[in-house]
């Protein structure tokens, strides 16, 4: 028998032939899609490759685009500081201590401890490779260039060796700090033993009763937000913020009011003041003198002629007529100075307040000027000597207040208290019983 093999042959042929060809497509579309990808890449290298050459960087989280690291040297500039000013025996003297920090190197030794304790930020600490921070000295020191001399926060790097958005952080926090640490003691009100101190000086400078002298003082704000740069301006022009002070005869800061828009004038602060809510809801500790025979039992304040009219505030006499009145006039804007010093000296020990603002918040603003206030009184506290003047001051007793239970009684009694203070009369005879009180003084004086 014979068999046909062509068919068969041809058959397995031709299947064969088919699937070569559709294999070799297969790899054919392979290699061009291959090539096409090749060619994109190639392509986008060349475009980052030209975008690189252009000093372009595409935008990424993390670091700064563009943000250079520079090496400060941090630790040979704390070196530096310390035999500059904290050595045993450093290049600057106490002198020139005192002239830069505006105060001793104890008191100021003192600060940083306090601040250090209060904030972990002011603790030196080390990075992930071991290297140390800044240490309290250099971020205190930078914060008091800025404060003494109104310096820029970018100033501080030269010498101190700090970035500048190190410096503005320092700044904010020490303040912080300073009013959480300090305010209740250096930004207290008057206490028994004050008041009784403050009676003796006034008694010996003519006028008794009185507890200080009164007036506003305006800080420019140069960064201040232009939606309210309305409110703000007042008759200089410029945004500020207005301060309400009372000063003593050595320079205490004893009461400050800092926020008030620069459109207010002295009365409109003095009505948003707590000033007078002490003495107002019967807390404050007594303030007992004799002019002409008559006691009294509410200090005063010296002040210029905007002020109202109250038994609490003693003004000048714009146009006096007689001699009487005219030693008046001259006494009372002699002894009303106490405050314009004040302001004089705060603003000569911290730069700051004199210039221009330039921070945005006004929170910031407001712990910025507290902050140099307590310190302004701890340097007169450092620098006094408290019990010199002063020998035969005894401790006056502390004011019992009758907590009566009903609500009724006890607003009736603010409301006759509040009263009390905004007396026209009350004044009109306080000032004319100082009047005859100083003239009979200068009469019966040697001078």
């Amino acid at each position: 028998m014979n068999f046909d093999v062509g068919g068969p042959s041809y058959l397995s042929s031709s299947s064969s032939s088919d699937d070569d060809n559709f294999l070799s497509n297969i790899i054919t579309e392979i290699d061009e899609t291959e090539e096409v990808i090749c060619e994109y890449i190639n392509n986008n290298m060349i475009i980052v490759n030209n975008l690189r050459q252009q000093n372009y960087q595409p935008i990424h989280g993390g670091s700064i685009p563009g943000h250079a690291v520079i090496n400060r040297d941090r630790e040979n500039a704390h070196q530096n500081l310390v035999i500059d000013y904290f050595a045993d025996n450093p290049h600057f003297g106490e002198d020139m201590f005192r002239r830069r920090y505006r105060m001793s190197r104890s008191l100021f030794l003192r600060i940083v401890d306090a601040v250090k304790d209060h904030d972990y930020y002011f603790q030196q600490r080390s990075d992930g490779l071991g290297r140390m921070g800044l240490s309290p000295l250099q971020k205190v020191t930078a914060v008091f260039r800025m404060l003494a001399y109104g310096l820029p926060a970018d100033a501080t790097d030269e010498y101190v060796k700090i970035g500048e958005s190190t410096a503005i952080e320092s700044m904010t926090k020490f303040c912080r700090a300073m009013v959480e640490i300090f305010a209740e003691r250096y930004l207290r009100t008057p206490n028994a033993n004050d008041i009784a101190r403050l009676l003796y000086i006034s008694k010996k400078h003519g006028f008794p009763g009185m507890l200080g002298s009164l007036d506003c003082m305006h800080w420019k704000w140069k960064n201040c937000p232009t939606a309210w740069s309305g409110q703000y301006t007042g008759r200089s022009g410029s945004p500020t913020i207005i301060l309400e002070a009372v000063a003593d005869y050595d320079l205490w800061i004893w009461h400050a009011y800092f926020g008030m828009p620069g459109t207010n004038n002295d009365i409109n602060v003095l009505e948003s003041s707590n000033l007078f809510s002490n003495l107002a809801q019967g807390i404050a500790p007594p303030a007992h003198y004799v002019i002409q025979g008559k006691e009294y039992n509410m200090g005063y304040y010296l002040a210029d002629g905007i002020y109202p009219k109250w038994a609490t505030i003693v003004q000048t006499i714009q146009q006096p007529q007689g001699r009487k009145k005219k030693y008046f006039a001259m006494k009372q804007e002699a002894c009303r100075k106490d405050v314009e010093r004040a302001f004089g000296v705060l603003q000569s020990r911290f730069a700051i307040v004199a210039g221009s603002a330039r921070f945005w918040k006004k929170h910031v603003l407001h712990d910025i000027m507290t902050a140099c206030i307590i310190m302004h009184n701890m340097i007169i506290e450092d620098e006094r000597d408290l019990y010199a003047p002063i020998q035969e001051v005894r401790e006056a007793p502390t004011p019992e207040v009758d907590m009566v239970a009903d609500e009724t009684t006890r607003f009736t009694q603010f409301i006759t208290r509040y009263g009390k203070i905004k007396d026209k009369d009350a004044h009109i005879a306080l000032r004319n019983a100082l009047i005859d009180h100083l003239w009979e003084e200068y009469t019966n004086s040697d001078s």
